[in-house]
């Protein structure tokens, strides 16, 4: 395969994960909530605590952004703070935020459940192993790759 047919395929594949995202950005907006606050009701709707650092990493949301939504969310009462083992305290949806939350995902685990219904006719599940592996891949390659620091090669300070 020459450079040119890679670079197409990459762009594709670039593309599908910009319109993943933008689905899901339109979801929030259309579901009246903050597309990172839509992340954290999906990492904490699985029923167990998670800690701030766990779903900055996991969900590559800012642990700024995430301190800023926990602490709202707190105030709304849709979660609690307790501490866990060592330093970091884990966050856990309250009852009333099991609600809210349940009430936010219904039509966005409807449309995900349909559209991997769709897919799975088409397509094996082994897509979403392919899938994971090439985000795995990507990512490692981008930290083997890419300047420390935001520095660019070749620049000064």
């Amino acid at each position: 395969m020459d450079r040119e047919e890679k670079q197409r395929l990459i762009r594709r594949l670039t593309q599908a994960f910009n319109r993943i995202d933008g689905a899901y950005y339109y979801c929030a907006r259309r579901l009246g909530v903050e597309e990172n606050t839509l992340a954290l009701l999906y990492a904490l709707d699985d029923g167990r605590p998670h800690s701030q650092k766990q779903v900055c990493e996991e969900w590559l949301i800012p642990k700024t952004t995430i301190n800023t939504i926990v602490h709202r969310m707190q105030q709304q009462g849709y979660l609690t703070l307790r501490h866990g083992d060592g330093r970091e305290k884990t966050i856990c949806l309250t009852p009333a935020g099991v609600d809210y939350a349940r009430t936010i995902l219904k039509d966005v685990y409807a449309a995900e459940n349909a559209a991997l219904e769709a897919m799975l006719a088409k397509f094996s599940a082994e897509f979403i192993s392919v899938y994971e592996a090439f985000a795995d891949e990507l990512c490692a390659q981008f930290r083997a790759r890419m300047p420390q620091n935001g520095r660019q090669r070749g620049t000064r300070d």
